[in-house]
């Protein structure tokens, strides 16, 4: 027989201070740092995977762009390397939102981490003491460094393909036929 609870009130769920969450400090940042780990895997795997499409892509492309045969050699390579060269900007287009998603994330666990090193003094102390654990690879412009080539390889190749598409789409419709 299904019984109902009645007597339970939303703060007994719930408790109103984070810090019952984590039993010290070290326990907080030491899921700060986890967080971040996490997130960065997340970051490299979508970075991976998004690298390995383009490199297919950028192959594919440049086979397609060798066709020599007189039949249907000139149309093939006006409409498929096109096609590569717009599915490469709709993949870009499809990855940069979940590049940087993780990017935010990396960023919040960060300044969560950088906030309690600030608000506890011996953390930040213990925190120091250690060359691996300085202010300066704690530091926002130090991650952030860290995580460039991830951000700017979307645009990089969105310009490579944009530039690339336009101009097999010139010297397959240039008119003057040089």
């Amino acid at each position: 027989m299904p019984r109902i609870i009645t007597s339970t009130d939303s703060e007994s769920l719930h408790p109103a201070d984070e810090s019952l969450m984590f039993g010290t400090p070290k326990d907080r940042l030491d899921f700060y740092r986890r967080e971040i780990q996490y997130e960065t895997t997340i970051l490299a795997n979508r970075t991976d995977a998004y690298l390995s499409a383009q490199s297919f892509l950028v192959i594919a492309f440049g086979s397609c762009m060798a066709n020599l045969n007189p039949k249907w050699g000139a149309l093939f390579t006006l409409v498929v390397p096109t096609m590569l060269a717009l599915l490469g900007v709709l993949s870009t287009l499809n990855a940069w939102p979940g590049i940087r998603a993780s990017y935010g994330i990396i960023d919040h666990w960060h300044f969560k981490q950088s906030q309690l090193l600030r608000s506890e003094p011996q953390m930040g102390h213990s925190f120091d003491e250690y060359p691996l654990f300085s202010e300066s690879e704690a530091s926002h412009r130090g991650y952030r460094k860290s995580l460039l080539f991830s951000l700017r390889t979307p645009w990089l190749f969105l310009v490579f393909w944009v530039v690339l598409g336009g101009y097999c789409l010139f010297i397959q419709l240039d008119p003057t036929g040089s």
